[in-house]
């Protein structure tokens, strides 16, 4: 009779030790982000928001309203280019949330629910590589701009300080593109009702004219207008000029500051909640 040697489980060889949550939620996340970057490759018409728009709406303000536009005591150039820089970050909300509804709709979110990585990952790495698209955009903007006779006036620190107004406003942007897309879950809807909002608001902001030259009730919305916090910050960092108007319009830094601080904090827990909700769902 043949006695069959069974092993014991203490036999097998050790499985690796399970990474702590933080370490494995940065990991899964880093993961995340480089799926989505290598799909750039493949899709290159992704980076068409942030690449051809950019271009164009440079090329075609400079040129079209810069032959009409004369605002006293700066360059066309100087006045555009912040603004248009205001305008990328803007529209960042329409990228992420194209992007994050695209997504919903095509199944990937439920692709990675079937796979052992943590849900919040997820969602953090669709804005974190939302953010890394948008910096693309706003380095091309800016390169165009130089190129095309944009001088801002930075030293080192306020060159910090711009990339630090920057990163916090792709940050609170980005977040709130990502709970809009959730909440559409349509590419289409999510472009349509991002343009119908988000244009009309930077036109409002003094990104291509001063708002003190428009009338009563435009002039009243643009000066409480969050983008307009935003484009005023920018052009006081790169310019060192300063807006007349609401306390916003003369506190540019600090209310873009507060603004972005808002958005972030109202949109990242409905964000969260949104996608647990609708993941459960599923």
């Amino acid at each position: 009779m043949t006695v069959i040697d069974i092993e014991r489980p203490s036999d097998y060889a050790a499985l690796p030790p399970r990474p702590a949550p933080f370490r494995r939620f940065f990991t899964e996340t880093a993961l995340l982000v480089g799926r989505g970057l290598r799909t750039i490759p493949r899709v290159p018409s992704r980076l068409s928001d942030v690449t051809i728009q950019p271009l164009i709406f440079t090329l075609l303000f400079l040129y079209v309203f810069g032959s009409a536009i004369h605002i006293p005591g700066i360059r066309y150039q100087d006045y555009l280019l912040p603004g248009l820089i205001g305008q990328s970050l803007a529209f960042g909300v329409i990228g992420a949330g194209t992007a994050t509804a695209t997504d919903f709709a095509t199944g990937v979110v439920d692709r990675f629910r079937s796979l052992p990585v943590t849900r919040l990952s997820v969602i953090t790495s669709q804005v974190v590589g939302q953010i890394l698209e948008q910096i693309l955009g706003l380095v091309i903007v800016a390169a165009v701009g130089i190129g095309l006779g944009w001088r801002p006036h930075l030293n080192v620190g306020s060159a910090f300080e711009l990339v630090g107004l920057m990163l916090l406003g792709l940050t609170a942007f980005t977040w709130f593109g990502v709970l809009m897309g959730m909440i559409f879950k349509s590419a289409d809807a999510m472009q349509g009702i991002g343009f119908a909002v988000v244009f009309p608001l930077t036109f409002l902001a003094g990104a291509f004219v001063p708002i003190s030259g428009m009338k009563l009730i435009p002039r009243t919305i643009g000066e409480w207008d969050p983008l307009s916090a935003l484009v005023a910050a920018v052009r006081h960092v790169c310019q060192g000029t300063n807006s007349s108007g609401s306390w916003q319009l003369t506190h540019p830094v600090v209310s873009m500051i507060f603004w972005c601080a808002l958005i972030t904090a109202v949109c990242v827990p409905l964000a969260l909640r949104r996608f647990r909700t609708t993941t459960a769902a599923k």
